[in-house]
């Protein structure tokens, strides 16, 4: 049974960094692309950041490009994303996600997705 389960959300203020992980169990992952979505309150699920597991390629929402950065352990099987700098914007409920599909312009898509975490909620007050 495939498995992602994110942790490290919680209430921070502007200006402070969270690390989100996200640990990936059930399969091999290592053909796959690890990525972060966040869930504004009232709005889309949107594209975040992703990895290649296999060759670390990565890819960022150009508003968190500068802040945000996404790395993964091998060994054990963690995907984390290190947030930086955070904005009352940022709120929003963060999911992990992979894909097998390694066309990187797809990336974006949440169709493109097989297996979704359940969510960790990230508040930022201002």
């Amino acid at each position: 049974q495939v498995q992602l389960v994110e942790s490290g959300g919680g209430l921070v203020q502007a200006g402070d960094s969270l690390r989100l992980s996200c640990v990936a169990s059930g399969r091999t992952f290592s053909n796959y692309v690890m990525a972060w979505f966040r869930q504004p309150p009232g709005k889309e699920r949107e594209f975040v950041t992703a990895i290649s597991w296999s060759r670390g390629t990565t890819r960022y929402l150009d508003s968190v490009r500068d802040r945000f950065t996404i790395s993964k352990d091998n060994a054990k099987n963690t995907v984390y994303l290190q947030m930086n700098s955070l904005k009352p914007e940022d709120t929003a409920v963060y999911y992990c996600a992979a894909t097998i599909n390694e066309l990187r312009s797809l990336w974006v898509l949440r169709g493109q997705y097989n297996y979704w975490g359940q969510g960790t909620q990230v508040t930022v007050s201002s």
